[in-house]
Formats: structure tokens, C-alpha cells, sequence
């Protein structure tokens, strides 16, 4: 598990000065490219080796409003991971208040430059190790 904190900016926000919604799955998307980058599974790494990994799906939860200025601790976990398909679990908080403000999911897959699936355990097994030791952290 990881927590990232994400400090809402003012264009973040709509004409009633909360957060608009689809900010929340650019911060789900924040957290997770420094999770991964942090146990060298990064975006950068799987591209240079050829692959590519898509979003297959989003989950989105709406609790409390956030506003200009507040924090948002996003807590992320990869709950599920087979060596094609990943499951990254996010809660985010208000950091002032502790407010549960969000929880969701996203669902990846890993494909090669013909858009086909990569079985990691197949054609990088090291990386595929390292994703089944992050599972549940």
C-alpha cells in the first residue's frame, strides 16, 4: 500500500468551486505512476521494453467534495494481478479532516506494439515478479 497526496489547484474545480469529478481519475492516475515507479515497474520501463498498458476500466466512488487548496491523500494498493491483468485499489482522504472523499478501481492489461496481450510471466518474468511481491502491500 501507498499514499500520495495531491494538492487540489484551482482549475481543478468548477463553477460551484468543488472539484469536478474527472479530476479524481488523473489523480488515480498520478498515484499510480509513482507506485509503480517506486518498485521499478514504471510506465517509462514497460514502454522501453516494448509494451504498452492500457486502462480497461474505472470504478469511481464520490463520497465528500474536495475544494481549492485542500489535500487529498490517495491511498493505492494493486489488489489483483495475474501476469496479464492488474487491479489498482484507490481511497482518498481530505488530509485536514481525514474525510473519506473517494474510493475506486482501475483495471490494466498489458499489450504489445500489435495491441495483442503479453503474458508477463512469459516474456519478462523479473517484472512479473515484481508486480506478485506488490500485491497487498
Amino acid at each position: 500500500m501507498e499514499n500520495y497526496v495531491h494538492k487540489v489547484q484551482y482549475y481543478e474545480t468548477d463553477r460551484m468551486g468543488i472539484t469536478h469529478h474527472s479530476n479524481y481519475i488523473r489523480w488515480m492516475e498520478e498515484a499510480r505512476v509513482e507506485f509503480l515507479n517506486k518498485r521499478d515497474c514504471g510506465y517509462s520501463e514497460v514502454e522501453k521494453m516494448g509494451f504498452v498498458s492500457p486502462v480497461l476500466g474505472i470504478e469511481c466512488n464520490y463520497k465528500k467534495t474536495t475544494t481549492f487548496e485542500d489535500e487529498v491523500e490517495i491511498e493505492i494498493k494493486l489488489a489483483e494481478y495475474n501476469s496479464v491483468k492488474m487491479v489498482y485499489e484507490y481511497t482518498m482522504k481530505n488530509k485536514a479532516t481525514g474525510d473519506l472523499v473517494f474510493t475506486g478501481k482501475s483495471s490494466h492489461c498489458f499489450l504489445n506494439k500489435e495491441g495483442r496481450p503479453v503474458n508477463l510471466k512469459k516474456v519478462v518474468p523479473e517484472m512479473d515478479e515484481r508486480l506478485y511481491k506488490v500485491i497487498g502491500e
